[in-house]
Parts: C-alpha cells; sequence; structure tokens
C-alpha cells in the first residue's frame, strides 16, 4: 500500500497544529481498510501527540485545528463548546439570494431512517442558526458565492440550511438535487477562515485558506 502523503501544515508549535484538509479525505478514521487514511492519521503521522478537537465533513476542504496533548486539547474543546473559535467557510450556491446579508435560524436533527443526512426537525431540533452574506453572483451560471458562519456547529449545518431556504450548495451529493449536485466535481464548501485563543498562552490566533475553486 502506497504511504499516505504528508499533510499540509500552516501550523505547528508544542500545543496546536492547523493542517489543510482535501476534499474526499476523511476527517478522522472511518470502517474498515480503506477507511484508516484521514487528515489525522496524516498529522500524527508527523507529529504523533496530535489530537483530535473538531471535523468536517468528507466533501468539504479547508482549515481544521488539531491539539498536542490532553491538556491543549481539554481547552480548544472548551473554547469550541464556548463558541469562540470563530470559523467561516465559503461556498457556491444555486441561485441568488434576494439580500446581501442574513440569517438562516433553523433547528436540526438526525434523519434517522436517511443517515447520515440531517433534516429541519421544527419540533424536535436542536437550534441551529448561520449567517451568511454576499461575496459575489454570477448571472450567467445563475450562482452566488457566499461566506457563512456557522454560530452553532451540528451536522452537514450549512449544507441543510442552504438547502432549506432553496440555494443548496453546488455538488452537495446528500442535499441538492441532482441536476444541481452534477455542476460541481466536489461539494464546493471550504473552511477558509479559523480564529481561535492558543491552548496554552491565550494569544490570538487567525488562519486563512483561499478556496480551489
Amino acid at each position: 500500500m502506497a504511504a499516505a502523503p504528508a499533510p499540509q501544515l500552516l501550523h505547528a508549535d508544542a500545543h496546536c497544529i492547523v493542517a489543510l484538509k482535501d476534499s474526499g479525505l476523511l476527517s478522522v478514521p472511518g470502517r474498515g481498510e480503506h477507511g484508516q487514511d484521514c487528515l489525522a492519521a496524516r498529522v500524527r503521522a508527523v507529529h504523533a501527540d496530535a489530537l483530535v478537537v473538531h471535523r468536517l465533513d468528507m466533501s468539504t476542504s479547508g482549515l481544521m485545528v488539531f491539539a498536542r496533548g490532553p491538556d491543549a486539547q481539554r481547552a480548544l474543546s472548551r473554547a469550541f463548546a464556548a463558541r469562540t473559535v470563530h470559523k467561516r467557510y465559503v461556498t457556491v450556491v444555486a441561485g441568488r439570494l434576494g439580500a446581501d446579508a442574513g440569517e438562516i435560524d433553523l433547528p436540526l436533527a438526525a434523519d434517522w431512517p436517511n443517515r447520515p443526512r440531517q433534516q429541519v426537525d421544527l419540533v424536535g431540533g436542536k437550534p441551529s442558526l448561520t449567517r451568511w452574506h454576499v461575496l459575489s453572483t454570477d448571472a450567467a451560471q445563475d450562482t452566488t458565492r457566499l461566506e457563512l458562519e456557522p454560530v452553532t456547529g451540528r451536522a452537514h449545518q450549512l449544507r441543510v440550511h442552504l438547502r432549506a431556504i432553496g440555494h443548496p450548495i453546488l455538488g452537495d451529493a446528500l442535499y441538492a438535487p441532482p441536476e444541481i449536485c452534477a455542476r460541481a466535481v466536489r461539494l464546493l464548501l471550504h473552511a477558509s477562515r479559523l480564529a481561535f485563543a492558543h491552548p496554552a498562552s491565550g494569544a490570538p490566533l487567525q488562519f486563512e485558506s483561499a478556496p480551489p475553486f
């Protein structure tokens, strides 16, 4: 079996690592032999003490932070839970929105008969909030490029929220209609900015990655 490619590291110190995940690569190990290649494994091949703090969907690309050691993992996990980690994503969606910015406030829950899909559930769903603003529009393609801020961090939140307001993400095999999914060779969703307090010093850190689409 060929060795996995080396991870793209944007930052590494004694307490944390920031790496770039490709679309189609798992964040953490999956089932079976073919599920063992993932960003976490690639990072651990370089820094054996790297610990997972959060995840990106397999189809999503972009920035992920790893902790080095349990103390840093606890500090970063608390920061995510307290929503003091600031994340931004860039996406391209079908259609053009009727405003320059807005919010999607719709509760989400697992769609158990159709796992791993999630769904809007106005009765039993968990509160979920996404802020968005328009970066650009393409009238010829009838698409809009958005920057997204997930205030909460539910599974598939951005994908489900955008579909719910009638603007599914191009290339989304789970939530977009087939004709919208087919308009891109991958999910056009990229974790483009990550800002957090250093888990040891508390110093502000911010990283950016331009979307590859």
